[in-house]
């Protein structure tokens, strides 16, 4: 059977796989982001970043800042700034579950995934917690543990063909 190839045009998930190594995410928020023309050109391109992002409330809006969107080359005097606040766009219901969870809990609001749905971008946003030292390295435990055991079944399964 031949694996499916990935569409050409396909426009990208942009991840922050550092979120999931530094946080412990218990609940995950869809929102949608204002962008600017310019902007949604390079997210389409893939030349974006969201490692040193975090959302903060402002006015009871949930704003994102230091997420990183690379100036597009063909634009002129209208292209964006590259670091600039963007606003989020949730329902008002979720933004009271996450304003009580981020003072009551303890919790912070993390970017995970930008991607496009229905040509719309879409922010995937997780209520975390932080991770401790220890805790990181128990991660890393476990993962090198599930590397192991799919190698050692990997390998009996070939010999036994």
């Amino acid at each position: 059977m031949a694996k499916k190839e990935p569409k050409k045009n396909a426009p990208p998930k942009i991840e922050n796989r550092k979120a999931r190594h530094d946080y412990h995410v218990d609940e995950t928020y869809e929102a949608g982001i204002v962008l600017k023309g310019t902007e949604v050109k390079s997210i389409r391109e893939g030349k974006a970043s969201l490692n040193e992002a975090f959302a903060y409330f402002k006015n009871g809006e949930i704003w994102l800042k230091n997420m990183y969107i690379k100036p597009y080359k063909f634009g002129s005097y209208s292209n964006h700034d590259e670091r600039r606040e963007r606003k989020l766009l949730f329902k008002k219901r979720e933004i009271r579950e996450i304003d009580k969870s981020m003072h009551q809990k303890g919790f912070t609001l993390v970017p995970l995934k930008l991607y496009f749905k229905g040509g719309y971008a879409k922010v995937l946003m997780g209520l975390a917690r932080g991770k401790k030292q220890y805790d990181k390295r128990e991660d890393i435990k476990q993962k090198d543990v599930r590397r192991e055991l799919d190698r050692k079944i990997k390998g009996s399964y070939n010999v036994n063909l």
